[in-house]
């Protein structure tokens, strides 16, 4: 494994293939360790121990907040969760991270713009890593990844994933990189307004050719879904986006995932993920508005897909924590 302390995570697009793989197999090995199992003995003990980390949340948070937690607790390390800072207030980005570095190993930043994660990364001279921004989100496509490799038993380079919906969120931008890294198949279907960037596109299309990645965007689910092993979707407001809700359901509304979809797919096996939150139900005080004002009971997959046996949504969430720790303890700690 190529060291990679002292490196910050923030996008993908910083990391070889080889690198993405072997912060996977970090992940696997360190879920053995947590759960029991046999796991190399160079991971054995508290990997961060004496390490101080900050997480500075912007945006809200559930799995990304709880996994960094619990994978610094685990191996060590202690944790300020940093809120109502002065940071762009007050004070400016550049001061604020160079006071954080005196104090903190390591600093997560979840939130809007990817200036912010990157000037705090410039600044601070310690690892940093993305929680979530805009335009990318690189911890959950390390989860994404490893769910689909457990279920399916392929390398990543074998597997084929289909994302419906909103095409050219953080989400589906972070799952392309990683795509195009290592070496799968990543179709999107989205209506054209909601096509990736092409320069996205364009800047991966490298990338791409040197893993043999394949990278198309459709407006047919149908045809995305055929013989993948993921079908994958996400909500379709991001945060941030609320006011664009009505115009959203608008042109998502044929978009939704349904048992036929999966169905299409001629997989029997195939797997359904989400990175969650997902209104598949009325169980939420969003779901509700929603329903009072556009009369839909589910919007980016139905009930009956989420509570399937395709769907391992609950399996991609713990490895949120697993991912997390294997890179915050690739970026602090030696393994060598």
């Amino acid at each position: 494994m190529t060291s990679m302390k002292g490196r910050s995570f923030l996008t993908l697009k910083d990391y070889t293939g080889q690198e993405i793989l072997d912060l996977l197999q970090l992940s696997a090995d360190l879920k053995a360790k947590k759960q029991g199992n046999t796991y190399p003995e160079k991971l054995q003990g508290k990997l961060l121990a004496g390490k101080n980390i900050v997480l500075i949340f912007d945006k809200s948070s559930t799995r990304t907040r709880c996994s960094f937690e619990v994978a610094a607790f685990d191996e060590g390390a202690c944790v300020t969760f940093l809120t109502n800072s002065q940071m762009g207030k007050k004070e400016s980005i550049e001061d604020t991270a160079k006071v954080l570095g005196r104090m903190y190993d390591g600093i997560q930043y979840r939130g809007f713009s990817p200036e912010v994660i990157r000037d705090i990364a410039r600044y601070s001279n310690v690892p940093v890593w993305n929680g979530l921004t805009d335009d990318d989100h690189p911890t959950q496509v390390l989860a994404d990844v490893l769910t689909a490799m457990e279920h399916t038993k392929k390398a990543p380079k074998d597997l084929k994933f289909a994302y419906i919906g909103d095409g050219r969120n953080n989400v589906s931008n972070a799952l392309m990189i990683g795509a195009a890294k290592l070496g799968m198949e990543y179709r999107i279907a989205a209506p054209k307004e909601l096509f990736p960037s092409q320069q996205l596109l364009d800047e991966l299309a490298p990338a791409a050719k040197e893993s043999g990645a394949k990278l198309w965007a459709t407006t047919d689910p149908v045809e995305a879904v055929q013989g993948v092993d993921v079908i994958y979707t996400d909500v379709w407001v991001s945060m941030g986006e609320e006011d664009q809700t009505e115009a959203r359901i608008a042109l998502l509304k044929d978009y939704q995932v349904t048992m036929d979809l999966l169905k299409a797919s001629g997989n029997e096996q195939v797997l359904f993920e989400h990175c969650l939150p997902s209104f598949h139900d009325l169980n939420t005080s969003v779901a509700q508005q929603i329903h009072e004002q556009f009369g839909l009971k589910e919007l980016e997959v139905t009930d009956e897909v989420f509570r399937s046996n395709h769907s391992v949504v609950f399996d991609e969430a713990e490895n949120r924590m697993h991912t997390i720790k294997a890179v915050m303890v690739a970026t602090l700690a030696d393994l060598s």
